[in-house]
């Protein structure tokens, strides 16, 4: 039986230690690319929140969102940017970033926050579903290499496109989901297949993998430019697929 999972604030400095160090070890980033220490210390400090993922007294993953804030009709609001989240790679598939994003969405209502955003590679099948139909984000907008090309083996010396994810963490299509539930079904009016062999091009055919996220991006930005928003996801043998059409967002403050 799986050990049981702990996800908790961290706190101590030796914890934020401990949080930069699996950045090197779940994404292989050189040093100049860690988010430092002094980050994870202000983020806590200043309404952002920092968890951790512990099996036993061991932190096995980690989330770290910030603080920002949105123009708004009276007055700016609050909402949350999810930076990064990770979990290392033994304890992959056990449902651990699921636990992670739970717990920062149980703690983003309990002080009044009811958007969360973050970006994600649309590229990576797997999480584009978890992040849509397992928590009922949704994409409006995509950015173009917004992070640089990074060291990382795991982004394969692409440019870092990116999605990027509203979480609408009161709304009733994400209530609707994470009690097991489908939301009400909208009208789909485009479709952007990614191929479920990108990680294998990434690695063996770099070419034919910039060629696949150029044809993405390309599909992406054109869709978001009419106004169509990512809805759901389908998965095949052969591709993930994103699924848009028109959506109006939960009204703000």
């Amino acid at each position: 039986m799986p050990e049981p999972v702990l996800i908790r604030r961290l706190e101590t400095l030796p914890e934020f230690e401990e949080a930069v160090r699996l950045q090197q070890e779940i994404w292989g980033f050189r040093d100049i690319e860690l988010l430092p220490q002094r980050l994870f210390v202000v983020a806590s400090k200043v309404g952002g929140q920092v968890l951790g993922a512990f099996v036993d007294e061991r932190m096995i993953g980690f989330l770290l969102a910030i603080p920002g804030l949105k123009p708004g009709k009276d007055h700016p609001w609050t909402y949350l940017h999810s930076h990064m989240a990770g979990v290392l790679p033994e304890f992959q598939g056990r449902h651990i970033g699921r636990l992670l994003k739970l717990e920062q969405r149980r703690l983003a209502l309990d002080t009044g926050i009811r958007l969360i955003e973050w970006t994600f590679d649309p590229l990576e099948i797997r999480n584009a579903w978890f992040n849509i139909e397992r928590l009922g984000a949704v994409v409006r907008r995509y950015v173009l290499n917004q992070y640089g090309v990074t060291t990382s083996a795991l982004h394969g010396g692409l440019p870092t496109d990116r999605c990027v994810a509203e979480w609408y963490v009161d709304s009733a299509r994400v209530h609707a989901i994470l009690s097991d539930e489908r939301p009400e079904p909208l009208p789909v009016e485009a479709r952007i297949p990614v191929p479920v062999t990108i990680d294998t091009l990434r690695r063996d055919d770099p070419r034919e993998a910039r060629a696949v996220q150029a044809r993405v991006s390309e599909q992406f930005v054109d869709a978001t430019a009419r106004g169509l928003t990512v809805i759901g996801f389908e998965k095949s043998p052969e591709f993930g697929t994103y699924l848009l059409g028109p959506w109006n967002s939960p009204s703000m403050p």
